[in-house]
């Protein structure tokens, strides 16, 4: 459960000036149509803010709660990066290490040219490049490149019947859409990285992640799946119509992004919540609640440290991670044809490099990262300061997780 452990003030902040957030939460509920939201704050260690507003499934009507499961999407990503970088610390590898060392499959990838050629890597894809989003590799979302298209033909994210072994032996056939280093590019590195896990540890990375990550910190709720017993407080999802592994254009997306969808997803075929041994990826898949993932979050804002003292992963690990890691000439990187000024991006998470380029509150160094449904979190280590950001909405022109974010910053009083 989450519940407030600190009167706002004992850690710098105006509980007055916090109380700014439930007005704006529940607009998006009432007004803009946001079926639910989750919203935590901690400072110093101490939680300071934690409530819910509207519904985890409107049509049932049962409110947000507590302790509502949410499909994270790409937050699944910090946490298994986390958890590769937790190998790094046992010189399992290093990030300058080849993939195709560990997955010799990658050794006859192609690269794709703007003319339709395929020709060899000019370098092979490395660890860090499928971390920081540098491989070459792409989306099937993703419609600047015709590999993108390659993916959705192989149904290479929307078969969920897949193992990650059978997903990554099908990418490793498909072409790269430009040369590993050449640019920044959304990708499935982090599924990448998941299988990684698996060959190094000799272990599912289900299971790796339960075992150093989970059970330490508590994470009693998060898995790839959901137990039947637990499906009740599973969060219905809202928003844009599923596109996934559809024959879609640039312009079908932006009309999708900018109407006002409410409407009720079922996802269940592309997330599922019963096959926890199977569905197992590296860049999507995690189920959580807002209590779990700020047990993980901070965690991280602890320099690797559970609650208990144990310490999960090194001080400087983490500060390797959370560097940005992407040469000055691929930034600012772009999702969707979208820039992101003053964003870096580092091991598996974003950093703010500058933020009167990002032209948003927060401190440089400041890091954190989304999923496809409006979930989000930051670290700002400058302040000790910690956001998570819950919902089940699939829109692209919403920003309440945004619109938190500035209302948690303003709260700040020392």
């Amino acid at each position: 459960m989450v519940m407030m452990n600190a009167e706002p003030e004992s850690v710098g902040m105006s509980s007055e000036r916090l109380g700014r957030i439930a007005p704006v939460m529940e607009s998006y509920v009432n007004d803009r149509g946001v079926v639910g939201i989750s919203t935590l704050v901690s400072r110093r260690g101490k939680v300071v803010h934690a409530q819910r507003f509207g519904h985890q499934d409107r049509e049932a009507d049962v409110p947000m709660a507590d302790d509502t499961i949410f499909r994270i999407y790409s937050m699944t990503k910090p946490v298994v990066a986390t958890a590769l970088m937790m190998l790094h610390e046992e010189a399992a590898f290093q990030l300058e290490h080849p993939i195709m060392n560990h997955l010799p499959a990658f050794k006859k990838t192609k690269v794709l040219t703007a003319d339709g050629e395929l020709v060899d890597q000019n370098r092979p894809m490395d660890v860090r490049d499928v971390l920081t989003h540098t491989s070459g590799l792409t989306y099937d979302f993703l419609v600047d490149s015709p590999v993108g298209a390659s993916y959705r033909e192989a149904r290479l994210m929307n078969d969920a019947t897949r193992t990650l072994t059978e997903v990554i032996d099908v990418l490793a056939d498909l072409p790269l859409a430009f040369q590993p280093g050449e640019r920044w590019h959304y990708s499935v590195g982090i599924d990448v990285a998941g299988r990684l896990i698996e060959i190094l540890a000799d272990q599912p990375l289900g299971d790796f992640l339960r075992d150093r990550i989970f059970e330490p910190l508590g994470m009693t709720d998060t898995g790839f799946g959901v137990p039947d017993s637990e499906l009740d407080r599973l969060a219905a999802m809202y928003g844009l119509p599923d596109l996934v592994g559809k024959d879609y254009t640039a312009d079908d997306l932006v009309a999708a992004a900018l109407a006002d969808f409410n409407e009720r997803i079922d996802v269940s075929e592309t997330y599922p919540t019963g096959t926890p041994d199977v569905f197992q990826r590296g860049g999507v898949g995690l189920f959580s609640t807002i209590a779990d993932y700020h047990r993980f979050v901070q965690m991280l804002a602890d320099s690797g440290r559970a609650s208990d003292g144990h310490q999960l992963i090194g001080r400087k690990t983490l500060e390797l991670m959370h560097r940005n890691h992407v040469p000055a000439q691929l930034l600012p990187y772009e999702i969707m044809g979208l820039p992101n000024p003053g964003m870096g991006f580092g091991l598996g998470s974003r950093v703010l490099l500058d933020g009167a380029q990002f032209a948003g509150t927060g401190s440089d160094g400041e890091y954190g990262w989304a999923g496809a449904a409006k979930t989000y979190y930051w670290v700002d280590p400058a302040e000790d300061l910690v956001g998570v950001f819950m919902s089940q909405y699939m829109t692209g022109v919403l920003l309440p997780d945004r619109d938190f974010r500035s209302l948690v910053y303003q709260a700040i009083v020392d």
